[in-house]
């Protein structure tokens, strides 16, 4: 390479990094945790809504960790979405000795609708109170999550607020490529400005875990607005704010974990399904490349030329740019395993990390042009 080509690259690597390791300790601050509820309060009445297919193996598990809840009168409503295993026959157990419980059969899926979205519809009209917390099987709360939860949305005045919950891995793939969740919302979303700012661009979310109030969800149309989407995490509070509703998000991680996946294999299929609703959409996936190849993959790719070469031909000036460069693609993810209790492996591992994820997202954005449908939890994964 020409000096003038080493000095560019080193030049952009450097800036290309700064940004999101600027945003993510602006963030780290902002990202705030669930505070405890008000002492003296009343006692908040919540509907914990769970949409389920095919979980026997979670599903029990799910349950429990719910009705320890403590703080809060609840009630566990769990829609049995056409499961084929024994999913139904376990809630129908413990409704049985718990009358918290409540299993509702879920109707056969309409043209145009995803299955999540049908299910957490039909889970809000069988809600007998009016705060609603919608919840993925595969989420484990604490005691005090509920409650916790429920006061972040009364303090924050937002109409739809989400948590983050701890990310558990035990795969190859979800090892490496879970912790980015963390680090592509607060190294590329700043949160002071998306708080401020009501646009549906700003929005951000975790499908795993919602707050909200039953008049604001009907307001923005609840997930019936969002009928064929694959991404709730983004697409629901985007609904929010284009009815004129506030959202939020909050760091969870200290009372809910989530496995999401048990094999590579579905680490790779889950984070495909809904990739080119985000960042491998059409309009998102250029820049987006640009952003994470040039700020977290070519400061290893530069360093690794310079120690190969022994640095013959840079400018002298350029060798710490691209340390500096280096530092800076570290930075945040060392910062963010500190935080969440993410494995430092992972972090270091982020020029990977981050390789493997764009080529996620430019295969799902292939399928996608040629028509190539798969299939979730045996549905396909494209509305009929």
């Amino acid at each position: 390479m020409s000096p003038a080509l080493l000095e560019g690259l080193s030049v952009g690597a450097l800036a290309l990094a700064a940004l999101p390791a600027a945003l993510t300790i602006a963030n780290l601050r902002a990202f705030g945790r669930a505070p405890p509820p008000p002492a003296g309060g009343a006692v908040p009445r919540v509907s914990v809504l769970v949409p389920a297919r095919n979980e026997e193996r979670s599903i029990g598990r799910l349950c429990r960790d719910v009705l320890a809840s403590e703080g809060v009168d609840l009630e566990l409503v769990i829609l049995d979405d056409d499961s084929h295993d024994a999913t139904a026959e376990i809630v129908a157990g413990i409704a049985a000795g718990d009358p918290r419980v409540r299993l509702v059969k879920g109707k056969p899926l309409p043209a145009g609708w995803c299955g999540k979205q049908h299910a957490c519809w039909q889970l809000s009209t069988a809600a007998s109170h009016d705060t609603l917390l919608f919840l993925d099987v595969d989420v484990s709360p604490t005691p005090d999550a509920v409650a916790r939860s429920v006061a972040f949305l009364d303090a924050s005045g937002a109409a739809l607020v989400s948590g983050f919950p701890r990310q558990l891995t035990t795969s190859f793939l979800d090892w490496l490529l879970l912790p980015l969740i963390h680090f592509i919302l607060l190294g590329f979303l700043p949160l002071a400005r998306s708080r401020q700012d009501g646009s549906p661009g700003m929005a951000a979310g975790c499908g795993q875990l919602f707050v909200t109030r039953r008049a604001d969800y009907e307001r923005a149309g609840g997930h019936e607005a969002i009928r064929a989407s694959l991404h709730d995490g983004v697409k629901l509070p985007r609904a929010y704010r284009r009815a004129g509703l506030r959202t939020d998000l909050f760091d969870a991680g200290d009372i809910a974990s989530c496995r999401m996946y048990e094999r590579s294999a579905d680490v790779w299929r889950g984070l495909s399904k809904n990739a080119t609703e985000g960042i491998g959409a059409p309009a998102t996936i250029l820049p987006f490349t640009l952003l994470l190849a040039g700020g977290q993959i070519l400061p290893a790719v530069l360093l690794g030329i310079g120690l190969a070469t022994g640095w013959n031909g840079w400018p002298t000036w350029a060798i710490p740019v691209v340390l500096a460069a280096v530092a800076l693609t570290w930075l945040p993810r060392l910062l963010e395993a500190v935080r969440f209790r993410q494995s430092l492996g992972s972090a270091m591992a982020q020029p990977l990390g981050v390789a493997v994820f764009l080529v996620i997202q430019w295969v799902a954005l292939l399928r996608k042009l040629l028509g190539l449908k798969t299939a979730w939890r045996g549905r396909p994964l494209v509305p009929q």
